[in-house]
């Protein structure tokens, strides 16, 4: 199924490393041209390997989703060097923890500003040139198994979540007269670098040791494991592909089976 996604123009937020970045790297096996963002301002290292062996292919933009200009400067710069975006892999996303009566507005404040806020405004400022440009295309949005139910420890991140399921359908609707397909997927526990920062907040908040959650979790899985970042490459390719030609408001599951629905 090599080429799936010849002739596309793949933009993926927080492609820095974990998810995005086996994205990025899956979309390009597909024929994808990529252009990959995060918020430094240069590439990790893991991207710039990536950048240098398909110079061709790929570009970095440094953007704050946070931000309304730094999503127009993105999509700019984007469409600048491909044309016309027309996969978005709307995957950037900051986590925090707290007990419910300790929950803060700054915590509260970052993860709506990153995960909600800057998720719609990409996808907006996405779908916007989408329609102007007459192309049909497909937005991937990443919510989680957290936006499924709530977690006691996690109120804030959980509602983000559910946000984007719920902008997703939402959006969907909006822009199937354009012929445009939005999609979520809602992974389950992944191994990425991320979960060495969320490990150790919940071995705090839990008085664990460190990586007793991590480890647990992953038992917990119905498969018997934590998810890998290809897990979730795999379903991006699909939703972007023609093989989801008739698949739109949906939010996949990508767990392991910990969420049934």
């Amino acid at each position: 199924m090599a080429d799936q996604l010849a002739s596309t123009h793949a933009l993926i937020t927080g492609a820095g490393g974990g998810i995005g970045l086996a994205v990025t790297k899956a979309y390009l096996e597909e024929g994808a041209s990529c252009s990959a963002a995060d918020i430094a301002a240069t590439p990790s290292a893991e991207l710039q390997a990536l950048i240098t062996r398909h110079p061709q292919k790929l570009h970095y933009v440094g953007a704050d989703v946070a931000k309304a200009d730094g999503v127009a400067a993105m999509v700019a710069a984007a469409r600048a060097r491909f044309g016309t975006i027309t996969v978005l892999f709307n995957n950037a996303a900051v986590f925090d923890l707290a007990p419910l009566l300790e929950a803060d507005e700054r915590s509260y404040q970052r993860i709506f500003d990153v995960n909600v806020k800057g998720m719609f405004f990409t996808m907006q400022a996405v779908l916007k040139q989408m329609v102007e440009s007459g192309a049909k295309g497909s937005i991937i949005n990443l919510a989680s198994q957290a936006g499924r139910r709530g977690e006691a420890l996690v109120a804030h991140y959980c509602a983000s979540k559910a946000a984007v399921i719920s902008y997703t359908q939402s959006a969907a609707l909006a822009m199937a007269p354009h012929g445009i397909r939005v999609n979520g997927i809602s992974p389950g526990v992944v191994d990425t670098p991320m979960w060495a920062h969320v490990d150790a907040l919940f071995a705090k908040a839990e008085g664990l040791q460190i990586g007793e959650k991590k480890k647990a979790v992953g038992l917990a899985v119905p498969l018997g494991r934590m998810g890998l970042p290809e897990d979730i490459a795999g379903a991006a390719v699909f939703l972007a592909s023609a093989a989801s030609a008739y698949i739109t408001a949906q939010t996949l599951n990508v767990d392991g089976g910990n969420v049934m629905s």
